[in-house]
């Protein structure tokens, strides 16, 4: 009896512990699954400029009602904050929300993953700070899957309007987490929540006139997911600032990974077959993510068994 009681215990001394911040990261990677199927279905009565939008503000008014006090004290920094944060969120739900009008939830959900090895990519370019050499298998692998999760034609990317603008969209999220883990602990997480919700949504409606985007008609579909989902852009949006002052870029990166799988997960449950290619590309993208946040250093290894020796 005695022996069957230590076996759990031992197996829960095994499992990986997460730290407070990392779990709430793990549940965002959730939620976030689920709103592929929730947009991609809005889309059937929304323009996505619209529907950003409104998305946001709605995101934006529930944060800044319930930080209101603390608006108070915006400084220009975290109002600057706010705004790149902004338009980085504005540039890629903007896209990945145009790019579900023409590709399934599934596949919207694995070409958006694409954002994880490109963080160590835009920090290379922006940051100047070049890319293991692991980041960059993740990198080809990753760019593999998409080729295959897209569905190539012979002689060509076989990239459509929707996978081509969902690949943008990876980008500017990918900007997103670097911009976010630049400010975290520089700013007042609350005010730079309200600024940069508010922000995304401004932006879309702006842009609404200059792509030729009109206000839909009325549609109990659009209203519930755009409110529903600011709702739960406000409770993300917060959790991302608060987690990721204690998370560093690549381990919350690493914790992302894990959305494309509840997304591919939801959008089987609602019918989504994707052909064996596909299938391949999905894994092929998920294998990258993870590869590109392995460290990989034999020399170093070589160099302490050497020393090791020499100690001897």
């Amino acid at each position: 009896m005695l022996h069957t009681l230590r076996i759990p215990l031992l197996l829960r001394s095994m499992a990986p512990r997460l730290s407070r911040q990392e779990a709430v990261l793990v549940g965002i990677t959730m939620l976030w699954g689920t709103t592929f199927l929730i947009v991609h279905t809005a889309m059937r009565h929304s323009g996505p400029l619209f529907f950003v939008g409104l998305r946001f503000v709605t995101a934006g008014l529930l944060t800044a009602l319930v930080f209101r006090r603390a608006l108070a004290g915006l400084t220009g920094r975290e109002l600057r904050a706010g705004l790149v944060i902004g338009a980085s969120i504005f540039l890629g739900y903007g896209l990945q929300t145009a790019g579900l009008q023409t590709i399934t939830s599934s596949q919207s959900a694995f070409i958006t993953a694409l954002y994880v090895p490109l963080v160590p990519l835009l920090q290379w370019l922006v940051l100047r700070k070049p890319p293991r050499a692991m980041a960059w298998v993740g990198i080809a692998l990753a760019f593999a899957g998409l080729v295959l999760l897209a569905g190539p034609e012979p002689g060509s990317l076989g990239l459509g309007r929707g996978e081509l603008l969902t690949v943008l969209g990876a980008v500017a999220i990918a900007a997103e987490v670097i911009l976010i883990s630049h400010y975290a602990g520089h700013v007042d997480l609350r005010r730079v929540t309200v600024v940069q919700l508010l922000a995304a949504g401004l932006l879309s409606l702006l842009a609404m006139p200059v792509a030729g985007e009109a206000v839909p008609a009325f549609s109990w579909v659009w209203l519930a997911s755009a409110l529903g989902l600011g709702m739960m852009s406000a409770l993300i949006q917060l959790a991302m600032n608060w987690a990721q002052r204690e998370v560093s870029p690549t381990r919350a990166t690493l914790i992302y990974a894990g959305e494309p799988v509840w997304g591919g997960i939801v959008g089987r449950l609602a019918g989504d077959r994707l052909p064996a290619p596909a299938l391949l590309g999905a894994a092929l993208i998920l294998v990258g993510l993870l590869v590109s946040e392995l460290k990989w250093a034999p020399w170093k290894r070589r160099r302490a068994r050497s020393l090791a020796g020499e100690m001897k």
